[in-house]
This record gives C-alpha cells, sequence and structure tokens, in this order.
C-alpha cells in the first residue's frame, strides 16, 4: 500500500527536495506552497500524515493545524520549522503536531520519522474519533459524549461508513453497495429509514445534526 504525504511548505527548493526523496520512499506526494485549499485536499483525499511548515505566507502553520483540528481532521502532522526553541516545539504539540523536526535536518532521520509517525497513526484506528463520538475497534462500540450508544450491526456498520468519510457527500447507491452490501436492486427506502434511525440514536433532540441530508444526492456525516 502507497501511502500519501500532504507536504505544505513555501521554499519552493525545500518542497522540491522533500518531494524527491519521499517519493524515492514510495510515497505518493501532493506539495502545496500555501494553506489555501487544504480543506478541500482533505475533505477530497486520503492523506496518511501532513509535513507541515510553520511560517506560511498567510497562516501560522501550527494555529492552522490547531484550527483543523477543532473542525475533526485527525490527520497526523509532523512540523518542519526554522522555529527550534523549546517553547515553540512544546506549542507545536499544544496545537495538534505529532512530531516535530528543526531546519536544517538530516533526510534519514526525515524518513525514521515519517515512517514512525504513519505507522504509530495506523495503530491509533483502532480508536476513531470525531467531534463527541468515538468507536472502539477492539469492542466494536460506539459512545457518544462518553455514553454507549446501543446499535443494530447495521447501524454500527453505517455509522463507521459515515466516520470514515466525513465531510464526504455519500450517495444512496454507495451505502447500499458498502453498508447493505447490495449493489442490485436499488432499495433506497431501505437505506433512507436505516439512516434517520441512526440519526435518532445518534441524536435524539436533533441539535447536532450530525449527518445531513442532501436531496436526491445521499447524505454527508459533518
Amino acid at each position: 500500500m502507497s501511502y500519501r504525504i500532504l507536504i505544505v511548505e513555501d521554499e519552493e527548493d525545500l518542497a522540491d527536495l522533500l518531494e524527491f526523496t519521499l517519493l524515492k520512499e514510495g510515497y505518493e506526494i501532493i506539495v502545496k506552497n500555501d494553506a489555501k485549499g487544504i480543506r478541500d485536499i482533505l475533505d477530497g483525499k486520503e492523506i496518511d500524515l501532513i509535513l507541515m511548515d510553520r511560517n506560511l505566507p498567510s497562516v501560522e502553520g501550527s494555529l492552522l493545524i490547531k484550527e483543523l483540528r477543532k473542525e475533526g481532521y485527525l490527520e497526523p502532522v509532523i512540523y518542519i520549522t526554522a522555529k527550534d526553541k523549546e517553547e515553540d516545539i512544546l506549542e507545536g504539540f499544544d496545537r495538534g503536531g505529532d512530531d516535530y523536526i528543526t531546519k536544517p535536518f538530516n533526510l534519514n532521520e526525515l524518513k525514521a520519522r515519517v515512517k514512525a509517525v504513519i505507522k504509530r497513526s495506523k495503530k491509533d484506528l483502532e480508536i476513531i474519533k470525531y467531534k463527541d463520538i468515538v468507536y472502539n475497534a477492539s469492542t466494536k462500540s460506539f459512545t457518544v459524549a462518553g455514553e454507549e450508544l446501543k446499535l443494530t450491526s447495521l447501524e454500527k456498520d453505517l455509522l463507521l461508513e459515515f466516520m470514515k468519510n466525513r465531510n464526504v457527500l455519500l450517495s444512496r447507491d454507495y451505502l447500499l453497495e458498502k453498508v447493505w452490501r447490495d449493489s442490485g436492486e436499488k432499495q433506497y427506502k431501505t437505506v433512507t429509514v436505516g439512516v434517520k434511525r441512526l440519526k435518532d440514536k445518534l441524536d435524539p433532540t436533533g441539535e447536532k445534526n450530525y449527518i445531513k441530508s442532501v436531496r436526491g444526492e445521499g447524505y454527508i456525516f459533518c
């Protein structure tokens, strides 16, 4: 499996070096020289790691990561930055970083850190968190605000599919195939009822609106 890394670095020479080095290691690479459009990339593609410079033209990189964490983006992050004071490093971790590399750095160290963070993040997938919803793979259980949800097996599969595809429009055809495992006759009413039952269990008061219906299109978990 080829992991995909998003490099956010405004120094083009360094961005090119990072891309060249990591492509040789077998990773897929996306490069951005500024912060514009990052959410679109994270929503549209599965990103396994973000390499983030802190000194971007339009935003301080760690503040951007802090905002992304608040919005539910959980991709692991390694900062690559010239900010090398102890308080800078602590600040980076406090704002959602998983590792911190200061410039200048050794490329072999970079490769080792990248490999370690991705490996660690894949183990962490046993616990999936989004907002106040937590899925525990070892017990196949879900909690909302610390309270365990009583879900059927199908409802668990449906919620897990939504959590893996947050902020992505999922069509009824997609859900029929992935959750109901039925790509034949289109039983759209089955999907509609199943999603409604899940919404009622997730959010009995209707205040949080985790799952939004898009008329004629499908559903977005957000």
